[in-house]
């Protein structure tokens, strides 16, 4: 009885979403890297999202953002998704006191010399996510295991994971940092969601050391916005401080987004001194379950796409 359950359940669900389902076995046999863009992003967006990708008439946030994967091919987007190089184009626009310092820059990982760093400091590749390695201590850092990360991050394009082509073609480094942190000792990350030169809001991140990250919205003002799961279960009574000079980082963040249909701006704020960390076109490669249904839709209907 267990295995013909099983049977229509899987048949039924043939027959209800046939593109899902013949998608997701072709995704199964074949290799990433050969499946089709579209066919991969229409597979892994039902699968993610709970809804169908209509690309011929997207209406939300994270289906207009898989429109943009696909067909906004804007080649500077490569230069400003690259951890380094984008370090230039930021300089020139807003000055160099927005950037933050490079300590050096390597090609591979065996190429990375203690001795020559700073007892702290930031380890990352330049061209993915998720490859961030802080040294707190020089004293305590466990450098082949630093290695083997950065290494295993150079060896991936991360384009095929999520088909974000300004990835595709980006040099790959290893790039060094300075350490920063905020007075009690963690680092807060704003990021701002911007509109072809208006930020919208902006997306306060912080706790992230304790396992429970937390993730607030709030508008130019500073009140907060219940557009995530986060903030619509928030006290009625809660609030964070503004970080010093808040209204001039959403200056900034308008500046450095004009001409962009959407790009998520995030800077750092040390004690009022606004640092840019970098841009992201495709937050959450543009399947974002904690978006609520309504903010999928309010930022869909901001995305204006030619």
């Amino acid at each position: 009885m267990k295995i013909l359950s099983t049977f229509v359940r899987r048949t039924k669900h043939l027959f209800e979403d046939p593109e899902y389902m013949l998608g997701k076995l072709i995704c199964r046999i074949i290799p990433n890297r050969y499946i089709p863009d579209k066919l991969y992003l229409k597979v892994l967006f039902r699968g993610s999202m709970g809804y169908k990708l209509d690309l011929r008439h997207p209406k939300t946030f994270n289906e207009k953002l898989q429109w943009l994967k696909l067909y906004d091919r804007n080649p500077l987007y490569t230069t400003l998704v690259d951890k380094y190089r984008v370090k230039q184009w930021v300089a020139d626009k807003i000055g160099e006191e927005y950037v933050i310092p490079t300590l050096a820059v390597y090609q591979s990982a065996d190429e990375i010399d203690l001795d020559k760093l700073p007892n702290q400091f930031v380890l990352k590749c330049n061209h993915d996510s998720g490859s961030v390695i802080i040294c707190r201590d020089k004293t305590n850092f466990d450098l082949e295991a630093a290695k083997v990360k950065l290494q295993k991050g150079l060896n991936r394009n991360y384009y095929y994971c999520w088909r974000e082509l300004p990835y595709k073609s980006v040099p790959r480094r290893i790039i060094v940092e300075k350490y920063f942190e905020d007075e009690d000792g963690e680092l807060r990350d704003y990021k701002f969601f911007c509109f072809d030169g208006f930020a919208h809001s902006v997306m306060l991140c912080y706790d992230r050391a304790s396992g429970d990250p937390k993730f607030y919205f709030f508008d130019r003002d500073w009140h907060l916005l219940r557009l995530n799961k986060r903030g619509k279960n928030a006290p009625e009574d809660f609030s964070v401080p503004p970080p010093d000079g808040v209204r001039k980082m959403f200056d900034i963040a308008d500046h450095l987004s004009k001409g962009f249909p959407f790009v998520r701006v995030d800077f750092y704020n040390i004690k009022g001194k606004i640092y840019f960390g970098e841009f992201t076109f495709y937050p959450a490669t543009g399947m974002d379950p904690n978006l609520l249904p309504e903010t999928d839709k309010l930022f869909g209907e901001l995305i204006k796409l030619q």
